[in-house]
């Protein structure tokens, strides 16, 4: 696949009145409207139905990351507040799982709220416990306008998941103008979300309720489940004239074996990506098959963001051998999990090799989430995005669904 020509992220433009970006969830998760586009047509739904709509017998694979209340508010001695956002763990461990099991100290890279006014003073939080806080250190500066924080608390016995749970705030994404409260700790957040990590939710999954997956399981749907961590890159806008020029985040993601298996049954041709943490995970599995079948002795745990691009197209494995490959590789090396990460972009011209249709919500314009769905629905996008501007569509975080098949 070729390293696609200059693309003008201009053309990836809409309007998107701020009136139209929902603010809060609606009162149940299902209740939200869902836009389907299916050969180029749109039909308008509601997402309560969608066990209707989802081809009977689709592989369902979700993102099970969990969000962290990943803010944190000092207040300094002289009344100013400095936030703390919390971002990738730098040690003891920089294994997200491992990083949220430590104490009673650890750093992290963090973006800072009013740096400036954080001279080389520590910053105390008080914890809903006996004798509890929680102390932050400036330590230095890193890439990107992050900082290197240095956390300690008290008691020892805290893990660094109990100090968040304590201290920490839901990250609401930019656009929602307000602060976050008691109803985001639970509507910002999946109902099957198990692994802690996201700094923002994968949010095609907050319409799917309990009476949502169990009726697509009387459909004979399967689910599978992933997790890709979310960082704060998935809210950045491509920033440059051409993205050939943009830096993509990198995100870290853990598939299970018997996920991968899943995707080489047979009998699950159809695989439906819930949101684009999914679709890229899935497709980033596919690269990794490649480079095990054409480069076995390089290090194969990582995507980076143009290599299926610079990849030759003749002699390219199907899904199933390429899936088989890694999966291999992870039986003779005794894995039951992979873990891995990807920066990959996707962008009109990208071949998908692995997902065959997609659930997701409505994106920011001049985004890569964007450009993502270009790539799957082409053209059609902008009927899509013209469509739900005009009757009414909720966008962004919290807004409705739609669903590319």
């Amino acid at each position: 696949m070729a390293l696609p020509p200059g693309i003008h992220i201009a053309q990836y433009n809409y309007d998107l009145p701020a009136d139209r970006i929902a603010q809060r969830p609606l009162v149940r998760r299902d209740a939200s409207r869902l836009l389907v586009y299916r050969d180029g047509l749109i039909t308008d739904g509601q997402f309560s139905e969608i066990d209707k709509l989802v081809p009977e017998g689709s592989l369902m694979v979700f993102n099970d990351t969990k969000v962290v209340r990943a803010r944190l508010v000092f207040a300094k001695p002289t009344g100013g507040l400095i936030e703390i956002f919390c971002l990738e763990p730098l040690s003891p461990t920089v294994d997200f799982q491992l990083a949220f099991q430590q104490g009673p100290g650890c750093r992290w890279s963090c973006l800072v709220g009013n740096a400036k006014k954080w001279k080389d003073e520590h910053l105390v939080i008080n914890l809903d416990v006996k004798d509890g806080w929680l102390k932050a250190v400036r330590k230095s500066s890193l890439s990107d306008g992050c900082f290197e924080i240095e956390f300690s608390w008290a008691p020892a016995s805290l893990s660094f998941s109990d100090v968040l749970l304590m201290a920490g705030r839901v990250p609401l994404p930019p656009y929602i103008n307000r602060d976050s409260d008691d109803e985001d700790t639970l509507r910002y957040q999946t109902v099957y979300a198990k692994h802690e990590g996201s700094v923002a939710a994968p949010t095609a999954g907050l319409h799917f309720s309990e009476d949502i997956l169990e009726r697509l399981r009387t459909r004979n749907c399967a689910a599978e489940q992933l997790t890709l961590h979310v960082g704060l890159g998935t809210f950045r806008p491509v920033s440059v004239t051409n993205v050939l020029d943009h830096i993509m985040h990198n995100e870290s993601f853990v598939v299970r074996l018997s996920t991968l298996r899943s995707l080489c049954n047979p009998l699950n041709s159809h695989v439906i990506a819930v949101g684009t943490t999914s679709a890229r995970t899935l497709e980033s599995l596919y690269w990794l098959g490649v480079k095990v079948i054409t480069h076995p002795q390089t290090e194969i745990n990582t995507i980076n963001q143009w290599d299926p691009y610079q990849t030759e197209n003749s002699g390219l494995p199907g899904k199933t051998e390429a899936l088989a490959a890694l999966i291999k590789f992870m039986e003779d090396a005794g894995l039951k999990e992979f873990h891995g990460s990807t920066s990959l972009i996707i962008v009109p011209g990208y071949q998908f090799r692995v997902l065959t249709g997609l659930i997701t919500n409505f994106h920011m314009p001049r985004s890569t989430l964007l450009l993502l769905i270009a790539a799957f629905a082409g053209d059609g996008w902008k009927t899509v995005y013209s469509h739900a501007l005009a009757e009414g569509y909720r966008f962004l975080s919290y807004g409705d669904a739609c669903m590319f098949l």
